[in-house]
């Protein structure tokens, strides 16, 4: 193993109690995942896009500490967003005071604020609109089908965006994917903006609904990526709730309960980094033992929870694991 750096060293010499023990456990077992063979599925929750992740996650991809990734389709298009704006974001540290008014005045003003940072509508959004659209057409027109980060893929790598990129490519963690063409999981990826851009097109006929797979398809996708590589274990690092992590884990009771494939081996690690409140009436809120009765995890799969703000937990574990 490489010696560790400087913030490596700082998380393991004073991180030792409660949700920072948990930091530093979870990314030990991490590091013993990659070490014994098993793969990495990281799934994005939130805005993880924009704030930055990708400053972090991109290195972690391109050094292959992480083999697939399931995410939202906000924090597929954000992260492209950010690459092609980056300087015409707005920052508000004060966003806690903002009245009515002040929210009203950002709209008006073509910003569309997710906590302390405004998406400039214009720059970001409207400017990859065109390229999308012009491969969702012509997806039309041969009669083919492709998956929602497939398109996003092709728009990276043809180089159509170079001439408007704002920040380094390599802080871009949907760049780095892209190069290595690992696997994206988007499940309902029309709950995004550039979903709403596609709806808007069907709608008015330009495209067809049909050009772009769908969820189910992504589960069809997952299962027989998860056939392929789950031989020596697939982990589970899960950054926030919702879809992004109720989706893909559900891959391996559905091919052990559903498909009858009883040597489905289960996750082999499992690690959520969330500030929802413990509750066994919430699927973000579950401890991870509950997702033992469901057929998911075993009773020995190393478990944590870090009860924190993903923004600042996940750079530091993948800060450990990069050996920073």
């Amino acid at each position: 193993m490489s010696t560790k750096g400087p913030v490596s060293n700082f998380l393991t010499h004073h991180f030792r109690h409660f949700n920072a023990a948990s930091l530093v456990d979870a990314a030990k077992a991490y590091e013993d995942q990659l070490n014994n063979g098993a793969k990495m599925m990281i799934t994005l929750a939130g805005a993880m896009s924009s704030g930055e992740l990708g400053l972090s996650l991109a290195e972690m991809i391109r050094q292959d500490k992480v083999h697939i990734i399931t995410c939202t389709g906000a924090n597929l298009e954000e992260d492209v967003f950010n690459l092609v704006a980056h300087n015409h974001y707005k920052r508000i540290p004060n966003y806690r005071d903002l009245s009515p008014e002040d929210e009203q005045e950002l709209l008006d003003g073509h910003f569309n604020r997710v906590t302390d940072t405004c998406i400039p509508e214009e720059e970001a959004m409207r400017r990859i609109e065109e390229h999308l659209v012009k491969r969702w057409l012509r997806a039309t027109k041969e009669n083919k089908r492709h998956l929602p980060h497939e398109y996003f893929y092709d728009l990276l790598l043809s180089g159509d965006l170079e001439d408007s990129y704002q920040i380094d490519t390599e802080d871009s963690w949907l760049m780095a994917a892209a190069k290595k063409d690992i696997p994206i999981i988007v499940p309902g990826w029309e709950d995004s903006t550039c979903g709403n851009f596609f709806a808007s097109h069907c709608i008015q006929g330009e495209v067809s609904p049909m050009a772009m797979k769908s969820g189910i398809e992504y589960m069809i996708y997952l299962t027989d990526w998860y056939k392929k590589n789950s031989e020596k274990g697939v982990g589970f690092f899960q950054i926030g709730g919702g879809i992004a992590g109720d989706f893909p884990i559900c891959v391996v009771p559905m091919m052990e309960q559903d498909l009858d494939l009883k040597d489905t081996p289960l996750w082999s690690y499992f690690c959520q980094i969330s500030d929802s409140t413990t509750s066994y009436g919430s699927y973000s809120g579950a401890v991870p033992n509950e997702k033992i009765t469901w057929g998911k995890l075993g009773i020995d799969t190393p478990k944590f929870i870090i009860e924190s703000d993903a923004t600042i937990v996940a750079p530091l574990i993948f800060a450990y694991l990069l050996g920073w």
